[in-house]
């Protein structure tokens, strides 16, 4: 038999769902994998049940039904600061996965480097290679995960394509300042470089701190492909919608990647969600209220165990330093902690290019009896960890 793809061959299954797997089979608090367990909004769900019995059964256009593309147009308008058109400058796809893989493969040719941040969501690096392209990692140095503009220069001076921005950050919860997105604008105009962003947690930034589109940046709209999703603005992660905005000539081909990767996203969740895309911002008000809310408590909790952790400015992540417990394999640890105190956690070692394993990540998007039971669970961790040392 001839050998399969060298270009997979060193592929892991995905260490975030594998951890879920692992916390389902000991019957652990799911802190892995980024999911709420509580409802979406009332309003979505409503319009899903009555979508069930209409018309929306088969096919929607490829690249998103006329209707939402356009009640996402408009409040994408109002955020972005500019005009979106929903015909020439939007593709809906499959979750922000596929979004994120359709602009990749749009932009990057065989051979071409593309800049990624580490520590970055694990699918980066693979979305770089599948499109036969050269992953460049530059370190956002903790605790404060802020990047060295030299050692992004260097990166760019490789003849970089394209570079990767998550923001607010996925493990770390960074959020970007102005200044810092200003220095990447300005060295990926300079070395004519595109910039694809995951701006999936757009919604969820804490105060003072605010979201700054970086396709809104000053000579930015024509070089950024800005990817997004609904899944964690209306907890709705099992619906995989996400999408592209984009220049008309870029969403040209964004489309036809996006035609041959998976056809369209699913048509009756298209129709489903559009009250959602309308609500008001008194909405994400009250999302980021609630989540605001839910880091305090989850964060408090942590402090009042002596647990050493980051402090998320956005997104709902956070990283705990497991340093004391002396364990070589970060990985190993997360298994233990599911198997030992119930608590499903992923290893930070997934997330970082460098050699990192003495950080572990939680997340905090669960309702407060879960988030309080799963540190009434890590209460035990010192005494039943230590043992495993």
């Amino acid at each position: 038999m001839q050998k399969l793809s060298a270009r997979t061959a060193d592929f892991t299954d995905s260490v975030i769902r594998r951890m879920t797997r692992i916390s389902n089979q000991h019957g652990a608090v799911n802190l892995s994998q980024g999911f709420p367990d509580f409802q979406p909004p009332k309003a979505i769900l409503d319009r899903l049940a009555a979508v069930s019995a209409e018309d929306f059964h088969q096919y929607s256009i490829t690249w998103g039904a006329q209707n939402f593309r356009e009640a996402l147009a408009e409040k994408q308008s109002r955020l972005m600061g500019r005009t979106i058109d929903p015909n020439g400058e939007i593709t809906v796809t499959c979750g922000s996965t596929e979004a994120m893989m359709a602009a990749m493969m749009t932009v990057a040719n065989p051979g071409d480097k593309v800049i990624i941040f580490s520590p970055f969501y694990e699918n980066y690096g693979a979305d770089t290679i599948l499109s036969g392209a050269e992953p460049i990692y530059v370190p956002l140095t903790p605790p404060d995960f802020h990047f060295d503009p030299e050692a992004l220069e260097d990166a760019f001076r490789q003849k970089a394509k394209a570079l990767v921005l998550c923001n607010p950050s996925n493990p770390c919860g960074r959020v970007f300042t102005r200044e810092e997105l200003e220095i990447i604008a300005g060295l990926a105009e300079k070395y004519d470089a595109y910039v694809i962003t995951d701006e999936v947690y757009e919604h969820i930034v804490y105060a003072p701190l605010k979201h700054t589109y970086f396709a809104a940046l000053p000579g930015m709209w024509d070089r950024t492909i800005s990817c997004s999703s609904l899944s964690k603005t209306y907890s709705i992660t099992g619906w995989r919608l996400g999408y592209t905005i984009a220049p008309p000539e870029i969403t040209e081909r964004i489309k036809k990647v996006h035609d041959f990767l998976t056809v369209g996203a699913a048509a009756p969740l298209q129709e489903a969600v559009i009250p959602g895309l309308r609500f008001g911002q008194d909405y994400y008000d009250e999302l980021l209220a609630e989540y605001t809310h839910k880091r305090a408590l989850f964060l408090k909790g942590l402090d009042d165990l002596r647990i050493a952790h980051t402090n998320p400015e956005g997104a709902y992540y956070v990283l705990l330093d497991i340093s004391e417990y002396g364990y070589e394999s970060d990985l190993t640890f997360c298994e233990d902690l599911a198997r030992e105190v119930g608590v499903g956690a992923v290893p930070g070692s997934s997330f970082f290019r460098e050699p990192v394993n003495h950080l572990i990540r939680l997340h905090f998007a669960k309702k407060d009896e879960t988030l309080l039971n799963a540190l009434n669970r890590l209460e035990s961790m010192r005494g039943k960890m230590s043992k495993r040392v």
